[in-house]
């Protein structure tokens, strides 16, 4: 049992990631081991397709232009303050970037969306950045690789920093296209295994089906690795019973053998 534990806490942990992506047969369905794929792209083309010891930063908020909040209003007379504070406001979306980069982080993955501003000092730090992450995946991908979701960079002293600790650890990220559409690949997880599954088939109602046969497939194993026991099924205690009530009858006299084969031959009906 205690061979089995790795395997029993990666189905409870709900770390496989089932992907759909029609096209091609359905025998070249992939499974990814140790690894996570999104179905995303790169959020812009001037970034690389390829990292290596990927530092992932998880973030659960915006990474646009800093607006300021509604209600708020400011009045300006001179022109070139106007611009001071479109500056300002451009200058605090590059702070936020910079804060990612000095901790060192090479691929930002946000809940939320992306500007061009960002993308654009993305691309010059050399970083891969995808929005608009499932927080499912998003979470997942914490788990897997050791870092933490954050919800905002200011600290309690007023300051906006991140620490390197709350980064997750990788051995590659790259994207790849599956069919139709991009997809980002997380390979070689730190903390814990992630595995995905990427169904291929020739129609969405086909890759459905595939989906609801995988599901079942897993709750199945993963009740057998926590009981470490199973029960057979399709007939199979119906026709073991069979062969044994027939060696059973051969021992018997000839009309309780007939009565025996008989109730044997109805149990191999059923």
């Amino acid at each position: 049992r205690s061979t089995l534990f790795p395997y029993t806490t990666l189905f409870r942990s709900a770390q496989i990631n089932i992907l759909k992506s029609h096209g091609r047969a359905i025998s070249e369905s992939t499974l990814i081991s140790n690894g996570y794929c999104i179905c995303l792209g790169r959020a812009g083309q001037g970034m690389p397709t390829r990292v290596q010891n990927a530092k992932i930063a998880l973030l659960d908020f915006d990474l646009k232009k800093y607006r300021m909040a509604m209600g708020v209003e400011i009045k300006v007379e001179d022109p070139k303050e106007l611009e001071k504070i479109r500056q300002k406001e451009m200058d605090i979306t590059r702070d936020r970037i910079n804060c990612l980069v000095k901790a060192g982080a090479n691929v930002v993955l946000t809940t939320k969306g992306m500007d061009d501003l960002s993308i654009k000092y993305l691309v010059e730090s050399g970083a891969i950045g995808c929005r608009r992450v499932d927080k499912k995946d998003i979470r997942r991908i914490a788990k897997a690789t050791g870092g933490q979701v954050l919800l905002t960079l200011g600290q309690l002293d007023g300051e906006e920093r991140v620490d390197p600790s709350c980064l997750g650890s990788a051995e590659e990220v790259y994207e790849a296209p599956v069919g139709d559409n991009d997809h980002i690949f997380i390979q070689g997880c730190k903390v814990s295994r992630a595995t995905t599954v990427l169904l291929r088939g020739a129609t969405e109602f086909q890759l459905d089906e595939m989906e609801r046969s995988m599901h079942d497939s897993l709750c199945a194993v993963s009740k057998a690795l926590e009981f470490n026991s199973c029960v057979p099924g399709g007939g199979a205690c119906e026709t073991a019973l069979n062969i044994y009530l027939e060696d059973f009858a051969r021992q018997l006299g000839s009309r309780e053998q007939l009565a025996v084969a008989e109730f044997a031959e109805a149990l191999l009906t059923i």
